[in-house]
C-alpha cells in the first residue's frame, strides 16, 4: 500500500459540502494533498453527472414524440430503481479504469460521491457498489442536519446553471421527498469505525459541517486532516 487512499466514497446529504470539499482538493498541490489528507492525484466519478445525462436523453426522447424512459416532464423518477442505476454506473466505471491499468492507484485516487435519502437510501446503494471498489474504499461521510442542507440548496442555485455540479439545486418539493431523512445515524450505529458492506468491512468517518467549515478553505482544511489522518490509522490496519 502507498500513502494514499486507493478509493474515498464522499457522501451527505444535497449540498452538505461534498462538492466544496473536491473543489478545495482540486486547489491544494499534490505533494501537500498527499501529505495532509493521504489522497494523492485523484479522478472523481460523481452520480450527478448521470443524474443529468437521464434527464437530457428523456428530453431528447420528448422532443422526438417518443415516451421518457426514467423522468416525468418535471423530472420526478419514474421509478425507484433509477437510483441504483447510478450506482451500479459508478462501480463500472470505476472498473473499467482498474481493467485498463492493473497499477491505476499506485499513482491515483478514486473519488467516488453521491447523495442519498429515506430510511435505507445510504445501506441500498452501498449494496450496490461492487466488491473491487469496496475493498479498497474509506468512506467520508459529510455531516449536516437536514434544515442546513435544504438552506444551502437554495442558496447554492445559480439560474442558467442547473447541470454544474457545484451550482446545481432542488426544488424545495423533491429536497424533502427525497432528502429529508437518511438512515447515516442506524447504519453507523453498531460500529464506530467500520461499516460491514457485502461482508466487507469499510472504515468511515464523520467531517462535522456544523458551523460550517467548507466555505472557509483554512477550517475545511483543518477538518479534512483531522478525519483523513483518523481514517488512515484505520484503512491501512
Amino acid at each position: 500500500m502507498n500513502d494514499n487512499f486507493d478509493v474515498i466514497i464522499l457522501i451527505g446529504r444535497p449540498a452538505a459540502g461534498k462538492s466544496e470539499v473536491i473543489d478545495f482538493l482540486k486547489k491544494t498541490p499534490n505533494i501537500e494533498r498527499s501529505k495532509r489528507f493521504h489522497i494523492g492525484e485523484f479522478e472523481e466519478i460523481d452520480d450527478f453527472v448521470y443524474v443529468w445525462e437521464t434527464f437530457e436523453i428523456d428530453d431528447i426522447l420528448t422532443k422526438n414524440g417518443k415516451p421518457r424512459i426514467w423522468s416525468d416532464e418535471k423530472y420526478w423518477f419514474k421509478e425507484h430503481f433509477v437510483w441504483n442505476l447510478y450506482i451500479e454506473r459508478l462501480s463500472l466505471t470505476y472498473r473499467k479504469k482498474i481493467a485498463a491499468d492493473a497499477n491505476y492507484h499506485q499513482k491515483m485516487t478514486t473519488v467516488v460521491e453521491f447523495a442519498r435519502g429515506g430510511e435505507n437510501g445510504f445501506a441500498e446503494a452501498f449494496s450496490y457498489l461492487h466488491e473491487d471498489l469496496l475493498k479498497r474504499a474509506a468512506i467520508i461521510y459529510i455531516k449536516v442536519p437536514y434544515e442546513e442542507s435544504f438552506r444551502k440548496n437554495r442558496k447554492r442555485a445559480r439560474p442558467g446553471m442547473e447541470d454544474s455540479i457545484l451550482y446545481h439545486s432542488l426544488p424545495d418539493e423533491k429536497m424533502e421527498f427525497y432528502y429529508k431523512t437518511n438512515d447515516w445515524d442506524k447504519i453507523t450505529s453498531l460500529d464506530s469505525n467500520y461499516i460491514k458492506i457485502k461482508g466487507i468491512n469499510v472504515p468511515y468517518m464523520a467531517f462535522e459541517n456544523m458551523p460550517e467549515k467548507t466555505d472557509d478553505p483554512v477550517k475545511l482544511g483543518a477538518e479534512l486532516e483531522r478525519i483523513t489522518g483518523k481514517l488512515w490509522t484505520i484503512y491501512k490496519k
